[in-house]
């Protein structure tokens, strides 16, 4: 669009850089804000691999028993299943982002007698391990929703102040630098016109 040279135009051009001005400051602010939920999560999920990690090696050590045992190990994971899982939603920095209201499981329920002494701990342990697992793939979902947030709300930002501002601002000075040369014309013109008469 082409820009008109005129005090209507620089009137225009001084309200959008003012208005500009005033929405920078917030906007710049809830993008500080989303970085930091974002880098929160980020360390939620490394948390959460990190507990896996370390619950899946104390499953691993547990192995050697279930070696010596009788019993196959899809008969064990049998005994307990996920039942429900319930994810609710929070509202993060106005963006809203899956959180694990509830994990539930089902035991299917067995003799203490005839299985041995660890499998109490076993199943505890997978309950642990697939409440982890959930947790994670919740917080996964959480990193990329407010990465996304975060990267739309940067752009914006990027647009104020390397394109928004700058362009209003560079309008301005072209506005004036024609309006004046306007005025010094008329006065050159006037100046003339009174010689012309004399």
């Amino acid at each position: 669009m082409r820009l008109s040279l005129n005090k209507n135009s620089l009137k225009q051009q001084r309200d959008q850089l003012a208005m500009f001005r005033r929405f920078l400051p917030s906007l710049d602010l809830k993008r500080q804000q989303l970085q930091g939920a974002w880098k929160i999560s980020r360390d939620e999920l490394a948390a959460a691999e990190q507990e896996i990690e370390k619950y899946q090696a104390s499953l691993d050590r547990m192995l050697p028993l279930l070696g010596s045992s009788t019993l196959e190990t899809q008969n064990l994971s049998a005994l307990v299943r996920v039942k429900q899982v319930d994810i609710g939603e929070e509202n993060v920095v106005g963006v809203h982002v899956p959180m694990v209201l509830a994990v539930e499981f089902e035991r299917v329920p067995y003799s203490t007698l005839t299985l041995p002494f660890w499998v109490d701990q076993l199943i505890e342990n997978l309950e642990n391990l697939a409440k982890l697992r959930v947790r994670l793939q919740v917080q996964q979902a959480r990193v990329e929703r407010l990465g996304a947030a975060a990267r739309k709300i940067t752009q914006r930002v990027n647009l104020f102040e390397k394109v928004l501002i700058p362009t209003a601002t560079n309008n301005i000075k072209r506005i004036r630098i024609a309006l004046s040369d306007e005025e010094r014309t008329a006065v050159v013109r006037s100046k003339l016109a009174k010689q012309k008469h004399h």
